[in-house]
């Protein structure tokens, strides 16, 4: 069994995503980052960096106490790790596998995500909207070029990168991206979308928070 300490945000849905694949056992406990939640000690005890997500393995593989990890990509990775699932075997494509979750927690979230930040900010500087736009549209560019000929990040199969990309990659419209410009990112966003757990794991972000920004391929009309 898995606790995760969970808010409706992209790196919180990447945890859903692999745990929903899987349908592994997990108790979700919202940590509501709109009320500062993160900041309480129970929580900073097992994520000193006061961000969510984060698990507490109460069975780990050695058998001994509960585990609890922090950080989105070393979460995924730890998952992968320890069920032996949605990490290459092929030594060529796990190492393109950890380029791309690298790529995504160092470049496109947090391009992204300071995007999002200042152009909702009550101050608006345009200097840090263009460059955080500019450096955005830059990265989906790249990911274009990835998706050309293959249709996972990895390779052929899907993987913990994809899971790390696709919460970034989704809310295009948000980002001010032009998905029609961005045909391989667009059919890699329809496969991933369609998958029954991302569905399921975007239908556990609703209701957790139904003010949550969902993306075009999982809003539910009214």
């Amino acid at each position: 069994m898995y606790d995760l300490h969970y808010w409706a945000t992209p790196n919180g849905h990447k945890i859903t995503i692999f745990l929903e694949e899987l349908a592994l056992p997990y108790r979700l406990v919202p940590v509501n980052i709109g009320k500062d939640e993160q900041f309480a000690p129970e929580f900073l005890r097992i994520s000193p960096n006061n961000r969510i997500p984060a698990i507490v393995d109460h069975d780990p593989l050695d058998g001994g106490e509960p585990v609890s990890v922090f950080e989105s990509g070393a979460i995924l990775m730890y998952l992968a790790e320890k069920t032996g699932r949605f990490v290459p075997t092929d030594a060529r494509e796990r190492w393109a596998m950890l380029e791309w979750l690298f790529w995504q927690v160092g470049g496109l979230g947090p391009m992204a995500g300071q995007q999002n930040h200042f152009r909702r900010a009550g101050e608006q500087i345009p200097y840090a909207i263009d460059r955080y736009t500019t450096e955005t549209t830059r990265l989906y560019g790249v990911l274009d070029r990835r998706l050309t000929n293959r249709p996972f990040l990895a390779g052929d199969d899907y993987s913990i990168a994809d899971m790390a990309t696709y919460p970034w990659a989704a809310p295009f419209d948000m980002l001010n991206q032009a998905i029609e410009s961005l045909p391989h990112v667009k059919r890699w966003l329809d496969a991933i979308a369609a998958r029954p757990a991302v569905q399921k794991a975007y239908r556990i972000a609703a209701e957790v928070n139904p003010k949550a920004n969902i993306p075009p391929g999982h809003r539910i009309s009214a």
